[in-house]
């Protein structure tokens, strides 16, 4: 054994052996019960940051754990491979956005690998392989014949600085997900997913992952899902035989509705004006407001402007001409992208009637007050009475809600609805590094998707990239003529690409079999491992990945592929890296290179400092003093194996020498300690600080350890020990155990289980009290009598600096929790 810890000699060394012996493959086992373990995959940027050796190391510890108490582990990697950086990369430096993919992702599996993460690469997945996305052309096509996508020109949100078009859900407080620019509506021909048909299943299965999320993103889907009840009112457009339908969730204010709003992305925003004279005013307006983010327009303190569209629609209660506006608060995301605007009680409304000189009606009437129209100078929002409201005059307006809707309902002009905020997910981009779209445009049928026989339809390899926001397979002959699958004439491919979404949506269900052929996977292995049994990833997936791939899910199982609808049991949301007060980012400088750490302090220290910083779900604060703490702490360990080693000691008897009885004890209050922290908790810094401290007596108990007995309660301890801190760090961890003449690899050994009867607490700490404040805690035997918890309260410094001018009235004793001493000042 070399005298000085070495991490890159012996890394090195465990790693070949891993790999020669094929540690981390994994087959079905039905005589074991199985755990799915799975961190979200990279994008194959070309370095693995320390986000990724945080997440990673997470899942590597949970993995490697479940597989020592004898379950079937399945822990794979791959990559989310195809993407806007591939290409950016090559528009700037003339690499093929695929050479550029493969040569990153050959380098960060290197990089993986010498983290000495547990995954069986058998198993990898590419998504850019045309093996991969294949299968979800075939996806589209029966998604396509069960009327789950549909093509659509609307506005979208693009980024300018990405030149694609953005999901919903890709834009955070109005700016792109990926580059932080804002974001603009532009219109286009885009292909969707129906997701909203599955809105109420996608929020009734919450119920499901209550006991395996974290409240936090089932609040956000939630939301984001938006669900509410109300009513879809039909508004006659005057003059004409058409509706404008708007949904609402207070009918009870529909007589005192006198004007209509709509989004400038409403379809009527273009044909409304037709032979008014407003015309050009609306088409300025439009364009002006489509140049300003959806997240500015809905601010408080946005101008609220409109324009007259030269039309009205009749309110269908009080036959009142209610001139219709082009708005540019109102959003075409939100219920039908219309607003059946009641000034009197809704403050927006308000401000805008007031602003263009618009009808002011009360309808409902506080208790005590009467409000008037003309007066008003804001908008009343609470309950109250009805008034001007027609035969529901009188009535409260919770009541008048449902009266009125089942009015409407008998004239034929509305019925109760529930309206979900959620949207269909646009999967269209205008870019090349994606997955074809498997449809051809005929002139003579029409869209039509390509015969499934016809599959895979292959990504051109011979394009130019411009960057310019066109898809750049557009230009590529070869690729763009084709024969229409119907009628056999002349057609022309589809030239969008799929959102990546769409790959990262399915690829945890192809990690569960090995390169399968002809098919995207064998059902049987689906059956064995899936749901995935603990997923880990970041906060910032809480809606779009995460959405996504229980919606995709949930049409694979419909579609008949897999038995199950939602695909993660449990999920952990681990914190940020921060350094300097911020997150790591090339551009604020403060990126740590893992690479650098590990040729400074090895690996198995940068997995510790990472464990040990904090807790998985809060954010980790860099710090160097810390990972030359954890290095420090290996150090350690090594000498203390050194150093009792050589110690002459016999294998531990079942009688444990009286002098060894506290590192019995000790010991097995460890393993107690630590496999509750891993199984229960997570947490995993309070376990890295329980094997610290039976570090601290082990080296205690060495230098007082005088025969064999006693040196074999050590040895066994310290063989326990590294038993415990192999899913940490399982480099040192082989190499010691190697050392201490243990057979096999630690991985493949049961996990330790601690006797209960020297795990039990001999000692407990007790708060103490003076009237009810804390000022001191101690430590005592448990169940302790009551004299003797007070004896040593009373020797506290503290407590006797709070008791010198007071006299005991009362002392309250809870045993093994509190002692409260009640005292008056003399």
């Amino acid at each position: 054994m070399s005298s000085d810890y070495n991490p890159s000699v012996l890394e090195t060394k465990w790693q070949k052996q891993w790999e020669d012996e094929k540690l981390f493959k994994v087959d079905i086992d039905q005589s074991k019960q199985k755990y799915y373990l799975l961190e979200m995959f990279p994008y194959p940027s070309g370095r693995i940051h320390m986000g990724h050796v945080r997440n990673y190391t997470i899942g590597d510890v949970v993995a490697r754990y479940k597989k020592m108490t004898g379950l079937n582990v399945l822990h794979p990697m791959g990559w989310d491979a195809f993407g806007m950086p591939a290409e950016n990369a090559a528009i700037a430096g003339g690499v093929h956005p695929k050479k550029w993919t493969y040569e990153n992702i050959e380098y960060m599996k290197i990089q993986l690998k010498r983290m000495g993460f547990s995954y069986d690469w058998d198993r990898e997945v590419t998504t850019c392989d045309v093996d991969y996305y294949r299968w979800e052309q075939l996806f589209f096509i029966q998604m396509y014949e069960k009327g789950l996508v549909y093509r659509d020109r609307c506005f979208l949100n693009w980024c300018d600085s990405c030149k694609t078009v953005l999901a919903n859900e890709q834009v955070e407080d109005g700016q792109c997900w990926r580059c932080g620019s804002q974001v603009l509506l532009k219109e286009y021909d885009q292909w969707f997913f129906k997701i909203t048909r599955y809105s109420q299943r996608l929020l009734d299965n919450i119920e499901k992952l209550k006991n395996g999320w974290p409240e936090r993103v089932l609040i956000m889907q939630k939301n984001w899902i938006g669900r509410s009840t109300g009513s879809l009112i039909r508004f006659a457009i005057d003059g004409t035989d058409k509706d404008i339908e708007v949904f609402t969730t207070r009918p009870d204010t529909l007589y005192g509705a006198t004007f209509m709003s709509l989004a400038p992305e409403h379809p009527l925003a273009k044909t409304l004006p037709e032979g008014t004279g407003q015309e050009l005013a609306v088409k300025a307006f439009v364009e002006k407001t489509l140049k300003e983010d959806k997240f500015t327009r809905t601010s408080e303190t946005y101008e609220k402007e409109g324009v007259f569209t030269g039309r009205y629609c009749i309110n269908p209660l009080t036959g009142y001409r209610m001139p219709i506006y082009i708005a540019n608060f109102v959003l075409y995301d939100y219920g039908t992208g219309a607003v059946m605007a009641v000034p009197s009680h809704d403050q927006r409304d308000f401000e805008f009637a007031r602003k263009y000189g618009l009808h002011i009606i009360v309808v409902i009437q506080p208790e005590g007050e009467t409000l008037s129209g003309e007066t008003m100078e804001e908008a009343f929002e609470g309950e109250g009475l009805l008034v001007n409201s027609g035969d529901h005059t009188g009535m409260k307006n919770t009541d008048a809600m449902k009266a009125i809707t089942e009015h409407l309902q008998k004239i034929g002009r509305g019925e109760f609805f529930v309206n979900f905020r959620l949207r269909d997910w646009g999967i269209s981009r205008q870019r090349y590094w994606g997955a074809p779209i498997p449809v051809v445009h005929c002139g003579k049928c029409g869209t039509v998707p390509v015969n499934k026989e016809d599959l895979p339809i292959i990504l051109p390899e011979d394009v130019k990239l411009t960057g310019t926001g066109e898809s750049p397979i557009a230009q590529v002959d070869s690729f763009v003529n084709a024969t229409c699958p119907v009628c056999k004439g002349p057609a022309k491919r589809e030239t969008d690409t799929m959102d990546t979404f769409v790959e990262s949506s399915w690829y945890f269900i192809r990690y569960c079999s090995i390169k399968p052929e002809n098919k995207p996977f064998d059902r049987k292995d689906v059956d064995y491992w899936m749901p995935v049994d603990q997923y880990i990833g970041g906060i910032e997936h809480a809606i779009l990945h995460l959405m996504y791939a229980r919606f995709y899910t949930m049409i694979l199982h419909d579609l008949g592929y897999v038995g199950i609808d939602e695909p993660f049991e449990h999920l952990l949301t681990q914190g940020m890296v921060i350094k300097d007060g911020a997150k790591m980012s090339k551009s604020k400088g403060n990126v740590v290179d893992p690479e650098v750490m590990i040729a400074r302090y090895g690996a198995d220290a940068t997995r510790l400092f990472t464990l040990f910083a904090a807790p998985p779900e809060k954010d980790m604060d860099w710090s160097d003093q810390g990972i030359e703490g954890t290095y420090r702490f290996l150090s350690r360990l090594w000498r203390l194996v050194q150093e009792i080693t050589d110690l002459e000691g016999a294998s531990q008897d079942e009688k444990v020498p009286a002098s060894m009885e506290d590192i019995q004890r000790k010991t097995h209050q460890t393993i107690r300690k630590v496999t509750e922290d891993i199984d229960r908790r997570f947490r995993f810094n309070t376990a890295i600080a329980a094997m610290m401290e039976l570090v601290n007596e082990l080296y205690k108990a060495k230098d007082r350890a005088r025969d064999e007995s006693e040196v074999g309660v050590i040895k066994k301890a310290l063989e326990y020990l590294l038993i415990m801190l192999s899913p940490f760090v399982p480099h040192i961890s082989d190499e010691l155990w190697e050392v201490m003449g243990g057979s096999g690899m630690l991985l493949l050994h049961p996990w330790p289980e601690y006797d209960a009867k020297w795990a039990e607490d001999v000692h407990v700490t007790i708060a103490v009290q003076v009237n009810g404040k804390l000022r001191a805690t101690i430590d005592v035997p448990k169940d302790a009598l009551q004299p003797e918890v007070e004896a040593k309260a009373f020797s506290d410094g503290n407590v006797k600096r709070f008791m010198e001018e007071a006299s005991i009235r009362k002392i309250i004793y809870v045993p093994n929790k509190i002692i409260n001493i009640i005292a008056v000042s003399h």
